[in-house]
């Protein structure tokens, strides 16, 4: 069952049960307030014909007569007076005498002054009259015809008003559900016309803060990040691509050459060698991709746990030189820290290696002395009064320039100074994916031929 539907009937059966206690409460009060209204008309006319008994002495034949003229026209109030010894004095008529007066009603009437109750549909007052000092009993009977035709006519008419209105309720509501399910209807079929191929279009939003507008703005933030992952990925498998083409064709051309005809033991190791540097490549360029899926990765499936970085720099340092011992790197504090907790952070050791060796390697590979140096500081923020570590990388190398600093953690980029030195343009994009996951920034400072300085910050624990 549609929503639309199950809406629809929702608001009909709660409309429905709305209308029916009201009809149920404005019944109720007709019904009580037509016993009230006819009890105090019984009460009227016993009281009047008590008085014309007693008072003005009409005689009994003369109002007998009376009420069988009048019962013939309308429903006439039947009266008997006893006295308190159950003795008969009048009776309007006694061959009909539909009450059936006993002696115990006479005698409670007689101790309880007034009472009301039905006989059958026919109402009966029972009143205790005083006259010169002596009680009497006046018992007054009706039958309410035109009370009771008005309770039935308002019956049918609730009947009637609620089945109309019930219909007229549910097409009320079919419209209105379709009125308002209509944006998503139409968001609907503008969601299932989306697919890989066409993922730039978008939900039509109102601009209101209403749950359609807030569900439409969602749901397009969503094909945002989907586009921009996409796109992401359409450019890491076409770098990736390239970069795993160049060095595949090269190990591939070196040895159809070795294959082709018989060369010399220094010609065949020569082709092993660039064999090896090329499959060296590789597997740089499968580690990196390793490292930049385990960056990419949500931050709740990484373990985190609280880690000294002089010490983490250090497990970097002597990484990095031991596959490359010509690098020389240095690590200076600028400032001594109090206890473990300033130089510490809450992180995971093997994604900060890595960032800090890709830092290492970066400044020694583009330096002509292959050095790097680290100078660790701890400041205080004046603006969001927070301590952080600075780390700075330092280098006496090539620079960057202004062009290549706008791009420089693309992934895959490579700027002017790739001639340098070789890479696959992942290790920077890497680093600042794995810096942003521990909650720091990294920047760069630098000029062409004038080296240049990666600032990380990291907040300590």
């Amino acid at each position: 069952m549609k929503i639309r539907t199950r809406l629809t009937i929702l608001f009909t059966l709660i409309t429905a049960t709305i209308l029916l206690a009201f009809a149920a409460v404005i019944y109720y009060s007709a019904k009580e307030n037509r016993e009230k209204e006819f009890y105090a008309l019984l009460k009227k006319e016993a009281l009047t014909k008590a008085n014309l008994f007693f008072n003005a002495r009409v005689e009994k034949k003369t109002l007998q007569d009376i009420y069988h003229n009048n019962r013939k026209i309308l429903n006439e109030v039947e009266v008997a007076i006893y006295d308190t010894a159950f003795t008969l004095l009048y009776h309007d008529a006694v061959d009909i005498d539909f009450v059936r007066e006993t002696k115990q009603m006479i005698d409670e009437i007689n101790k309880k002054v007034k009472i009301n109750f039905y006989q059958e549909d026919w109402q009966v007052v029972g009143l205790r009259y005083e006259f010169q000092g002596k009680n009497f009993i006046i018992i007054a009977t009706a039958y309410d015809q035109h009370g009771y035709n008005k309770l039935d006519s308002l019956f049918k008419n609730c009947i009637i008003v609620f089945i109309i209105s019930i219909l007229f309720i549910y097409i009320a509501g079919r419209f209105f559900s379709k009125k308002a399910f209509e944006p998503v209807k139409e968001m609907t079929e503008k969601a299932a016309n989306i697919s890989a191929t066409n993922l730039d279009l978008r939900l039509t939003s109102n601009g209101s803060k209403d749950e359609l507008s807030e569900l439409a703005n969602t749901f397009n933030e969503m094909l945002n990040r989907l586009e921009n992952s996409f796109d992401a990925q359409k450019n890491f498998v076409s770098n990736i691509s390239h970069e795993l083409r160049t060095p595949l064709a090269a190990i591939i051309t070196e040895l159809e050459l070795s294959v082709n005809k018989d060369r010399t033991i220094a010609e065949y190791k020569t082709a092993l060698q660039n064999a090896l540097n090329d499959a060296k490549k590789l597997v740089r360029l499968s580690n990196s991709l390793l490292d930049l899926a385990k960056a990419s990765y949500d931050p709740s499936e990484i373990a985190f746990k609280p880690i000294r970085i002089d010490e983490v720099l250090l497990d970097a340092r002597q990484q990095v030189q031991q596959a490359n011992p010509d690098y020389k790197i240095d690590i200076h504090f600028e400032n001594d820290f109090e206890n473990d907790n300033q130089i510490s952070v809450n992180g995971n050791e093997y994604l900060l290696k890595v960032a800090f060796a890709n830092l290492f390697e970066n400044g020694c590979k583009f330096s002509s002395d292959k050095s790097c140096t680290v100078f660790i500081s701890f400041n205080q923020s004046a603006v969001h009064n927070l301590s952080f570590i600075t780390l700075s990388f330092t280098d006496k190398g090539v620079g960057i320039s202004e062009t290549d600093l706008k791009n420089i953690f693309t992934p895959f980029y490579r700027g002017e100074n790739k001639k340098h030195a070789d890479g696959n343009g992942i290790g920077l994009s890497l680093t600042q994916k794995i810096i942003a996951l521990h909650k720091g920034t990294v920047s760069v400072l630098s000029k062409k031929n004038q080296g240049a300085v990666f600032v990380v910050e990291l907040l300590p624990i």
